[in-house]
């Protein structure tokens, strides 16, 4: 059995005052992340040896496959950037790492905080431990004084946009059309990378219930939306002129395995999803769930929630 992890930092300084972080939202913030380790059975800690941050990148690259010389991160820059003060962090499972995350800060005086990159070990996932990580990352960020943290995602895999609008209660801001340009790894392909960029309030009341396992669900049949991109009995996207103030916007159950089985499909797919999504959220409309079943919920920017 693997020995317990210790909590993040002694009681003492739990409760010491950080400006701008509202009073008991740390300690709050503590306990939360302490708790969604143990539950995912792991230790969570910042990682500053070469070892470490040689571990974390080949966990990068064992995940990633990135092909030829295009390596997500190495561990040159992750010792620069845990010494320029920013965020580099990892899961263990007793001495082994299993997770990793890593994530710079922004320009004064936002002074937000983004996460680049995440990913957990394969045999891991199913027990949270990516769940961990961003408790983690949310108790580090607010001992520091920071409330706001991005990252993106591409919106067309499913589990992923469930975790960070269920699960974590990150906000969608923006559709960023092939952000990072062709990738060509093992999870990419040859696809466009889409990305959508949210946002997450640490100091939000959704997101501290988010942090201690209390999700909010979205239900698409009970919203008595309009679906403006559906899918057609053969799985291809179908994309609805709708006038109602609430919509649904589908994806693919399984894009990864899509690009590989019909890389054409997948294509249309992109070009729907940037199209109706991208193009609501140009407009104003919110992201206000995402439900399990593969559905973005969008409400009207004049409609209240």
């Amino acid at each position: 059995m693997n020995d317990i992890p210790a909590p993040l930092v002694s009681p003492a300084r739990e409760t010491a005052p950080v400006p701008g972080v509202p009073a008991g939202t740390l300690a709050d913030a503590l306990t939360a992340a302490d708790a969604a380790a143990r539950a995912a059975g792991c230790g969570v800690r910042p990682i500053t040896a070469l070892p470490e941050l040689e571990a974390a990148c080949a966990l990068f690259e064992g995940i990633w496959k990135p092909g030829g010389e295009n390596s997500l991160a190495t561990p040159e820059l992750l010792r620069a950037m845990d010494k320029a003060g920013s965020y580099v962090a990892g899961a263990f499972e007793g001495e082994q790492l299993v997770g990793a995350c890593i994530g710079f800060f922004g320009p004064p005086p936002d002074g937000a905080l983004h996460s680049h990159i995440a990913g957990v070990a394969a045999r891991m996932r199913g027990r949270s431990v990516g769940f961990a990580l961003k408790a983690h990352q949310r108790a580090w960020a607010l001992q520091r004084g920071v409330t706001q943290v991005s990252w993106t995602f591409d919106p067309l895999v499913r589990r992923n946009a469930y975790f960070n609008i269920g699960k974590l209660a990150a906000r969608p801001a923006q559709y960023l059309p092939n952000f990072y340009g062709r990738m060509d790894d093992g999870i990419n392909g040859a696809d466009d990378t889409d990305r959508l960029l949210v946002d997450w309030p640490l100091t939000a009341p959704e997101v501290a219930d988010a942090c201690h396992g209390r999700h909010r669900t979205t239900d698409a049949a009970a919203e008595g939306a309009a679906v403006a991109l559906g899918a057609s009995a053969t799985g291809h996207p179908v994309a609805r002129t709708v006038t109602a103030p609430r919509v649904l916007v589908a994806v693919p159950e399984d894009v990864e395995r899509l690009r590989r089985s019909d890389p054409a499909c997948a294509a249309s797919w992109r070009t729907a999803v940037r199209d109706t999504l991208g193009g609501l959220l140009a407009e104003g409309w919110r992201v206000t769930g995402f439900d399990r079943a593969g559905w973005y919920l969008l409400v009207r920017k004049d409609v209240e929630q």
